[in-house]
């Protein structure tokens, strides 16, 4: 296996992580039950200037205690985009409702919502908008489509931390906002996640569900309601501080590695890539590109491997929805914008330590057609 010599997205750590962790096995908390979860909790709402965040086990448990807490189950319809991340539609799948699946902007690669509208009928009760690699959707024109139609509205959020959309934060708009912090995201537990809302009404109740449906503080095992083990632990929270101390670095590196790439790619041929959305500023989690393989003279898996011999770890963009053979059985429509970025686009690295010169190693590749 060729060495990766330019990942293209690793965890960022240094002794701050480590120190929180140490702090976290002193306690004596490992598990859920540790203060540093409801420490990670406030902060990350304050950072996001919103009223509750609750820690989640994953950012797919976030957006399926979403559907819940929502009410939606069997007989309803959540519209998502074709292009995204397949754990925004499975938790659709697990509350019994039926997703319907809509195609993307080809400039900005999020949710249309041109085609949102048309999807809309008598039983769609939600849409979830996601803010691809980073980029905030289209949230003005969603929203108005929500309040003209009576739906709600769930954010994911998982790869926009630290996004912003007319200056105010990715994942804060809708009725609910989910985020992820798997290895790979902008910051890291190790895994988990956080569901954020300014209803307290929901947030009370997802602290229950989160919790085996189980009061927090309840001392004799009683349990409200049928609920699940999504709790965050001690430890992962402790990550997650010393990670979130230093999300505005890590947000600084990203976004001159993207103006970086800009720059190096405008002059090549059959090169673009995912534009920012009207008003809003990308986090740049991963910073994307298409091939047009006519003009670049290249194809995306040709491409692609040349790349990954000279240790430059790239992949290509999410497989659209209605191509996962595991819904193969479902009506999902066909998104022609979204499987033509499918098969043009490449993700290439964008970890928040790579340097200047690393970006200027994967331009150079890419201007050389990676020979």
């Amino acid at each position: 296996m060729q060495e990766i010599k330019i990942p293209l997205d690793w965890p960022n750590l240094s002794e701050l992580e480590r120190d929180y962790i140490l702090k976290a096995l002193e306690s004596g908390y490992v598990s859920s039950a540790g203060p540093l979860v409801r420490e990670f909790e406030q902060r990350f709402a304050a950072y996001l200037g919103i009223s509750h965040a609750v820690a989640v086990v994953n950012g797919t448990a976030g957006l399926h205690l979403a559907l819940k807490l929502l009410g939606i189950g069997p007989g309803d319809e959540v519209i998502v985009p074709a292009l995204t991340f397949i754990a925004t539609v499975n938790p659709v799948v697990y509350v019994g409702a039926r997703p319907v699946v809509v195609d993307v902007d080809p400039r900005t690669w999020n949710i249309d919502p041109a085609a949102i509208e048309r999807a809309i009928t008598k039983h769609t009760r939600a849409i979830i908008p996601v803010h691809l690699y980073g980029n905030p959707a289209d949230m003005d024109a969603i929203l108005g489509l929500a309040r003209e139609y009576g739906l709600y509205v769930i954010e994911d959020a998982t790869e926009a931390l630290g996004s912003t959309y007319k200056g105010k934060k990715a994942g804060t708009f809708g009725h609910i906002g989910v985020f992820s912090f798997n290895g790979n995201k902008i910051i890291t537990t190790g895994g988990g996640g956080m569901l954020v809302t300014e209803d307290p009404e929901l947030a009370r109740r997802a602290r229950i569900l989160v919790n085996q449906g189980r009061e927090p503080g309840e001392s004799e095992y009683e349990h409200k309601e049928i609920g699940f083990n999504y709790r965050l632990t001690n430890l992962q929270a402790a990550l997650g501080l010393a990670q979130l101390e230093r999300l505005p670095e890590f947000l600084a590196i990203k976004r001159r590695n993207a103006a970086l790439y800009r720059r190096e790619l405008r002059s090549i041929s059959g090169i673009g890539w995912q534009e920012e959305t009207p008003g809003a500023e990308s986090n740049w989690w991963l910073f994307s590109i298409t091939i047009d393989e006519e003009e670049y003279g290249t194809g995306r898996q040709e491409l692609m491997k040349r790349l990954h011999d000279q240790g430059i770890q790239v992949r290509p963009l999410f497989k659209p929805l209605f191509r996962q053979p595991c819904y193969h059985g479902y009506a999902f429509n066909l998104c022609p914008v979204a499987d033509e970025l499918y098969q043009k686009g490449i993700n290439l690295p964008s970890a928040s330590f790579l340097t200047v010169e690393d970006i200027n190693v994967v331009a150079r590749a890419l201007k050389s057609g990676a020979c």
